[in-house]
């Protein structure tokens, strides 16, 4: 009889171990799906950070975040984190990458297109190198910034009063690099020196010691002798700093 009971707690204990293994190993494929990164939130944190990347630009912003590969499980995350990779900027066909460091780290890199929509500056006809770019010179024109060359003026005033360093043709997208600063300052012209402070302004007239475009450094000479340094500005005006 004691055999029999002893052979009859084995078969339970061992049904019971049978039963407790079969409860984990049906409870182990629903945890690892807990465990995934949903792709979908992935593509989300890409998205929502090349848009914020490329709020400061000028139009209408689109994003388009391409596919990840659905082969691919990534352990879930706390806090992704979004970066443009070295060599990538936040706008045309570009790639983003998506890390995590706890608890388990990854990164992956998924391709985007961003577009912006905008006016921009372009000749209206030819211009020839030094010629000073008027109102009637330019013209807007709407397109996709992202697929234009980088600098592209968007604002006549960008334009406007600044020369031509090189000739240009009718059409063009006007580039920033395209233009130099009209000249403010000829070298040997008696200009005023203004300096402006809290609660104080003092103007002299001072002679030029060297030439400079709109914004450049330059050096002037007052009734004294002093030579002072200064940021050239348009009418013969030179804005020496407090």
């Amino acid at each position: 009889m004691k055999k029999l009971i002893k052979t009859a707690s084995f078969i339970l204990l061992y049904a019971l171990t049978y039963c407790l293994l079969a409860s984990t190993a049906d409870a182990q494929p629903s945890q690892a799906a807990e465990a995934i990164q949903d792709p979908a939130k992935t593509r989300q944190i890409a998205d929502q950070f090349l848009r914020a990347q490329a709020a400061s630009l000028p139009g209408e912003v689109s994003v388009t975040i391409g596919p990840l590969d659905p082969h691919l499980q990534l352990a879930a995350c706390d806090v992704p984190e979004a970066f443009l990779p070295l060599g990538s900027r936040a706008w045309g066909k570009t790639s983003v990458g998506v890390r995590c460091k706890l608890p388990m780290p990854w990164t992956v890199y998924i391709p985007a297109t961003v577009h912006v929509m905008s006016d921009y500056i372009i000749t209206k006809s030819p211009l020839s190198q030094g010629k000073i770019i008027g109102q009637n010179d330019i013209a807007k024109q709407r397109g996709d910034l992202a697929a234009l060359p980088a600098g592209t003026l968007t604002d006549p005033a960008q334009a406007i009063g600044h020369t031509a360093a090189i000739s240009l043709s009718s059409g063009m997208p006007l580039r920033q690099s395209a233009l130099r600063n009209q000249q403010a300052v000829q070298q040997g012209q008696t200009v005023r020196l203004v300096s402006i402070g809290p609660g104080f302004s003092i103007s002299v007239e001072a002679k030029a010691m060297t030439a400079g475009n709109e914004g450049q450094m330059v050096q002037a000479k007052t009734p004294l002798g002093q030579i002072v340094n200064g940021i050239a500005k348009l009418g013969g005006v030179v804005e020496v700093a407090y």
